[in-house]
């Protein structure tokens, strides 16, 4: 099968679940179930790969992870850690609860207890902030599953049976198949969420383009970094234009909503990162940066939520703070869009380069807006302006622009594109082609 027929079928069995299990249960809030299954099964089929291997490879053929004893298994326990970051009991593996999960009337206690126990396996190590949390969202008990315990237990069946039954095959597939999967389920729930999906879902080709703009030339940066990352997608596409073994010392990001966060960490996995290289906070990026021993970044790409509110002169601190007072005035109050474009420009490397989706404002508003322009503009670090396409985000249909920013320019002119036309109707959105994409780049 062809990797776009592969795609495909995967999208068609998606959708097919998705629309099964509608019903009570509103499409955004339901992503959380899906994806959280999603998750569970990937880092069972994950973690059994690497156990089977390790034992093939000493000569141990016969050997399956999902079929040992619970007390067999836990001489593995502390090695197992080291590499992976978190433990799996094979009795409590995807596809031992799942074969089991008909006949279990507590299934709903049965999930809670195996969430909590992945989570606590990692407790007291190096990936410990890494699955703290990361089930929190997937509220088995919900009424919105369903109004009896009974209830809610056939809906998880059902959603046991349907992310099981997907052609997912951990090691035989030719695409990133759980990472597409998640990144077709987020577009396909920020399409029917309007706003709130769009808020912190950036389109896969605006993504992809951003990544190209950051890494023209290179081969491989040290780290890549998003300071209002939402669900990671953007930091992600640096592993699909680089690969993610190019991305040295790993992917930093920092989220204010804590379902998104969640989100973001899952989407790491699901996508093969292992633990160790990703960093993603939670916080308020402006006011708590939680980066700051890790800057600077080769690479920073951002879409970040468009003229919010923000502490601005009525935080008495900020002023002095490093990342805004070389401009000698801040972003207004009502307007956070250019405090976002101070703070990436402080935490770049000398050799790096911004890209940041901004809202067109930035570009004309007047007041302590202009004078952040002035200075950006005066030290020469605005590269190049492109204006985007309408219709391009879920939620908005407002033509954006990307702020491309650089601390070490060749020259002192600023490059402006109109790339307003260039895109290609797809169902009720404006989308990128790949021709789009590749003439703007």
């Amino acid at each position: 099968m062809s990797k776009e027929q592969e795609r495909d079928e995967l999208h068609r069995t998606i959708w097919q679940i998705a629309n099964d299990l509608r019903g009570s249960v509103d499409g955004w809030d339901f992503k959380a179930y899906v994806l959280g299954m999603l998750f569970y099964r990937f880092i069972s089929e994950n973690l059994t790969a690497f156990i089977n291997n390790d034992e093939w490879k000493a000569g141990n053929n016969k050997f399956n992870y999902t079929e040992i004893s619970d007390e067999a298994a836990e001489f593995g326990r502390a090695d197992t850690l080291k590499e992976k970051g978190f433990f799996i009991l094979p009795s409590e593996l995807f596809i031992n609860v799942r074969n089991n999960a008909r006949n279990d009337a507590n299934l709903n206690e049965t999930l809670g207890k195996v969430f909590n126990h992945i989570e606590n396996s990692a407790k007291g190590t190096d990936s410990e902030n890494d699955f703290k949390g990361l089930f929190d969202d997937i509220d088995i008990n919900s009424n919105k599953l369903g109004a009896t315990v009974q209830r809610r237990n056939e809906q998880l069946v059902k959603i046991l049976e349907a992310i099981g039954g997907l052609n997912l095959g951990y090691q035989d597939n030719t695409i990133d198949a759980f990472g597409d999967a998640y990144e077709f389920l987020m577009t396909m729930y920020a399409g029917n969420a309007g706003k709130s999906g769009g808020e912190f879902f950036t389109p896969q080709e605006v993504s992809e383009l951003l990544a190209e703009i950051t890494v023209v030339g290179k081969t491989e940066v040290n780290k890549v970094y998003d300071p209002a990352c939402g669900s990671g997608s953007l930091l992600l596409k640096f592993a699909k234009v680089l690969g993610k073994e190019n991305v040295r010392q790993g992917f930093y990001g920092q989220e204010i909503n804590l379902s998104t966060y969640n989100l973001c960490r899952i989407n790491m996995f699901l996508h093969d990162v292992n633990f160790e290289k990703f960093d993603i906070a939670h916080g308020n990026t402006l006011t708590e940066p939680k980066h700051w021993d890790e800057e600077p970044f080769d690479a920073i790409v951002s879409n970040p939520p468009y003229s919010i509110k923000w502490d601005g002169d009525a935080n008495p601190l900020l002023i002095n703070d490093p990342r805004f007072s070389p401009a000698g005035v801040l972003a207004p109050k009502g307007y956070a869009d250019l405090a976002f474009a101070m703070h990436m420009l402080a935490w770049l490397s000398t050799s790096g380069t911004a890209a940041i989706v901004e809202f067109p404002g930035v570009l004309y508003r007047g007041g302590a807006e202009q004078k952040i322009r002035k200075y950006l503009i005066d030290n020469n670090y605005i590269d190049t302006v492109i204006q985007l396409p309408p219709d391009l985000f879920f939620g908005t249909g407002i033509a954006t622009c990307i702020i491309i920013m650089k601390k070490s320019k060749n020259n002192n002119a600023t490059l402006f594109i109109d790339a307003s036309a260039e895109f290609v109707r797809g169902g009720n959105k404006n989308k990128l082609s790949d021709d789009n994409r590749k003439r703007i780049l």
